[in-house]
């Protein structure tokens, strides 16, 4: 594996860089992938592969990758930290994916409700934002957000007939 700087952007209270990270498979197969970080986190740009990924494989590509590109930016690596405890119908494999501590019940929900409307107003994909704010995947952020509904914290998302 590679990792290298594209480059990096100087803002009034830090800068944003980009790195190029490339997987080289024995059997020819390869990765690219346009990695940012900001504010002390990374985030998954663009990724290239050939042959293309499955979904399995998409969903541990950040596990491939996270600690040389911690290393390669000067960020500390969440693999040596205690996985979070999983929820029901959570990745039941154990997967080891560092989270952004995020709060359980009631407080975590008003959370997901709060950064879901936020990205509403600025015409932003919801999901994604809750997706990125929790470091949860899509499903279990989905299901996050229908907890804040039944909560009522968000309007529902359809009158049923």
């Amino acid at each position: 594996m590679s990792v290298s700087p594209a480059w990096e952007v100087q803002e009034h209270a830090g800068a944003t860089s980009w790195f190029q990270v490339r997987l080289a498979f024995e059997d020819g197969a390869r990765v690219d992938a346009l990695a940012v970080v900001a504010e002390g986190r990374v985030s998954i740009e663009d990724v290239k592969a050939w042959p293309a990924l499955s979904l399995a494989d998409l969903t541990v590509l950040a596990d491939w990758i996270e600690e040389p590109l911690c290393r390669a930016c000067g960020m500390e690596s969440y693999a040596d930290e205690e996985p979070e405890a999983a929820d029901e119908g959570d990745d039941p494999g154990g997967s080891r994916r560092a989270r952004p501590a995020w709060p359980r019940g009631i407080e975590g929900r008003w959370l997901v409700a709060q950064e879901y409307r936020a990205a509403q107003e600025e015409g932003l994909d919801p999901v994604l934002a809750v997706m990125c704010a929790t470091g949860h995947s899509r499903r279990r952020s989905l299901r996050l957000i229908a907890q804040a509904r039944d909560a009522g914290f968000l309007t529902p998302r359809h009158a049923r007939r």
